[in-house]
This record gives C-alpha cells, sequence and structure tokens, in this order.
C-alpha cells in the first residue's frame, strides 16, 4: 500500500522558519526563558521511556514550539528489518507530542540481531530500492502519515552502484509518496569524498513535486587527512552555506531549515545565530524567474 491512498490526519502544526535540534545541556534555558527560534527537533529514540525528565521537558516545550522528530536507530535498509517493538514506540510519541514532521535515514544499522548504533550507507541498487519502498509504505501505513526520508553522509561507495543517491530519493518519493529530508551539509561531504555532483543532486530535488523536500539539515563537519566526517560539531561551513543559498533559490525559500549541533555542543546564543543566519540566507535568496503571459 503506498502512502497515497492512506487517510493522512493533520500535524499539530505547521513548520516554518529556521529550528535548532533540542539537546539536553540546553533544557534548562529553553524552560526558564523565552527563546526565540521557529521550532526544534529532537530524536525520537531519546523520549521512546514511558516517563522521565526528558519526556517532560519535550511534553513541556511542545506546548510553546511546534516539534518535528527526527528517527536515528530504526534502518530502514536492514536486511533483517526493523523491530515492530520500535514502531511502537515511535508511534506512542508520535500520539505524545503531535509532531509537525517524523523523519528517518536512508540507512542500515543492523545485522545478525545486533544493532550498530550507526547510519550506514546502502548500495544503490534497484533491488535495495525494492527493499526500502517496501519498509516505507510498512511504515507509513503502520503511522498513518507521510515520513521524510534523509540523504546520509557516507564514507565508502559500493561497485554495483546503479544510481545516484538523489535519483535513489527520487525513485522512493515517486513510488512511496515519502517525503525528502535535505541534508545540505551531507551533500558536501559525499561530494568532497566520493566526487559527487551535489549541484546536481539538488537539481534532482528540484525536479521533484513541489513540497516534496520538507525539511533542510544544515551541520558543521571535521576535516581529516582522508576523508570529511559529519560529526555535527562546528559551525556550518561557508561551502555549505553557498550550497544552501543555491537549494532555496532551486526549491524555495520558505523550507523549513535546521541547525544540527551533536558534538562539543555550544551555548544556546551560538545556535540560534546559527539559526538566524540560515533565515537570513532564506531571505536573501534569490527565486528562479517564472515566466508571465
Amino acid at each position: 500500500m503506498s502512502f497515497q491512498t492512506i487517510n493522512l490526519s493533520r500535524p499539530h502544526q505547521a513548520l516554518s522558519g529556521a529550528g535548532v535540534g533540542l539537546r539536553t545541556p540546553h533544557y534548562r534555558e529553553f524552560l526558564d526563558l523565552s527563546v526565540a527560534v521557529d521550532w526544534i527537533e529532537v530524536h525520537s529514540e531519546n523520549y521512546f521511556g514511558e516517563g522521565g525528565y526528558d519526556l517532560f521537558v519535550l511534553q513541556t516545550l511542545r506546548q510553546q514550539y511546534p516539534v518535528s522528530l527526527h528517527g536515528v536507530g530504526l534502518g530502514l535498509g536492514s536486511a533483517q528489518g526493523y523491530r515492530q517493538q520500535h514502531i511502537t514506540k515511535l508511534k506512542r510519541l508520535i500520539e505524545r507530542i503531535e509532531p509537525s514532521l517524523v523523519s528517518e535515514h536512508l540507512c542500515w544499522g543492523a545485522i545478525a540481531g545486533r544493532s550498530l548504533n550507526d547510519l550506514l550507507p546502502l548500495p544503490l541498487m534497484r533491488s535495495a530500492l525494492d527493499l526500502v519502498c517496501e519498509r516505507i509504505d510498512d511504515l507509513q501505513h503502520q503511522l498513518q502519515r507521510q515520513v521524510l526520508i534523509e540523504n546520509v553522509s557516507t564514507y565508502v561507495r559500493f561497485a554495483q552502484d546503479e544510481m545516484s543517491e538523489a535519483e535513489f530519493l527520487r525513485q522512493l518519493v515517486k513510488r512511496t509518496g515519502c517525503g525528502v529530508l535535505l541534508d545540505i551539509n551531507n551533500l558536501y561531504v559525499n561530494e568532497v569524498n566520493h566526487g559527487e555532483d551535489a549541484r546536481a543532486a539538488l537539481q534532482c530535488m528540484a525536479s521533484l513535486p513541489a513540497g516534496t523536500v520538507g525539511e533542510i539539515h544544515l551541520a558543521g563537519f571535521l576535516e581529516t587527512d582522508d576523508c570529511l566526517v559529519d560529526n555535527h560539531g562546528s559551525a556550518v561551513s561557508a561551502p555549505v552555506w553557498s550550497l544552501f543559498s543555491e537549494a532555496c533559490a532551486l526549491l524555495g525559500n520558505d523550507i523549513p531549515v535546521l541547525i544540527e549541533w551533536d558534538t562539543d555542543i555550544p551555548a544556546l546564543s551560538v545556535l540560534l545565530a546559527e539559526s538566524e543566519k540560515a533565515r537570513q540566507f532564506q531571505l536573501n535568496a534569490q527565486q528562479p524567474l517564472t515566466a508571465t503571459a
């Protein structure tokens, strides 16, 4: 069953503008102050418990901010499948939080009953495409809502690849009705690591129906002697800002954008400054000209 046949329940509140990832060191500031940010995003799995302080904070902040739930542990492409218990917990969290968006990664992460706790790249083959389409259909049917799928950073590619990651995502959208969470930093990391064309990927995303790209991620990377590592541990780099500007021009400047920062987490003021910078890039984006009669 494809997503197009599902009677979607509307999200509680649509996202707009620039958001930041909610992380534990910033809980107190969010609770005590009226933080000037448009929305927040959390890693879904951190809030699967039936109680506790983390869930209390999220439920409290949900009264003030729209929320995006971003999954990091499902592993849609794992050959062994995913655990039903994981989806059951995700459904329960969705009921509690009423998020604006729900997203997962285009990856695998488990084998032989063991979770590898990583976002591992899939071979970009038709057989893998068929498998992931089945998984997304099942997930969206169980959740009764659209799910956004994020492109991932990778450090290997497979000789058997039959298409680009952007084309893989395009086919997922066509066959399942899923949306796309476009990570601009991951596009740049893969361009440097593998010689892939990030701008061609943006063009591919621009060919999708309007609204397909439902969220954008921006983050920093770690530069090593061998490759770039998507560690979310620094400010957004100049080339990623440049790609983001091009994305705004191609895809529209009204797509919600998130600043991710998960390593060496700085003061909240630093994240807010980055989110304001993203907002300014959106405002300044040159939109493509539309022909008139």
